[in-house]
């Protein structure tokens, strides 16, 4: 009977700190992005067939927090399968926060562009992959929408993460 007890009291410990381990903090902001850095190139096999890498600066003009800091700045780099007025993109958002710590942000999306070649709107997912500081080891993932706004655009973002252990 006490080993019955024992491996009881051992269950219900993993469970509760199970429960514990797999609690997310939730998080949503909005950052606005400008193109810093672009280069583009037709594919050739069609008319309006381009890939291109890219590199955005942007602020957070709403800020998120993670782990007590607040999202600050960041730099989002990502390649883009464009065809036509439609691309797919990949990348990672690299965010500073108030404190100085990075959060990496790893996304992909779907996106279309207006006539005159200008960002319209995006959305896509991305998976929080740890960072520096307080933030190193954090894991989670959200959901990111973006609309065109004056040269740059504005990306309202949504999610859940777990602190470094």
């Amino acid at each position: 009977m006490p080993k019955l007890l024992c491996l009881l009291a051992l269950s219900a410990a993993a469970c509760v700190w199970s429960a514990g381990a797999l609690a997310q903090t939730k998080f949503s902001g909005t950052c606005a992005c400008k193109v810093d850095k672009q280069q583009v190139l037709p594919v050739g096999d069609r008319d309006g067939h381009s890939l291109g890498v890219e590199q955005l600066k942007c602020e957070w003009t709403k800020p998120a927090d993670f782990g007590g800091d607040q999202t600050k700045d960041g730099v989002a780099t990502h390649t883009a399968d464009v065809r036509g007025q439609k691309n797919h993109f990949r990348g990672v958002h690299v965010v500073t926060t108030q404190g100085g710590d990075k959060v990496y942000l790893p996304y992909q999306g779907d996106g279309e562009t207006s006539k005159d070649g200008k960002a319209s709107h995006s959305k896509g997912t991305f998976t929080v992959a740890g960072g520096t500081g307080k933030l190193k080891g954090a894991t989670g993932k959200g959901t990111f929408s973006c609309a065109s706004a004056g040269d740059g655009i504005s990306c309202d973002v949504e999610g859940e993460y777990q602190a470094g252990k």
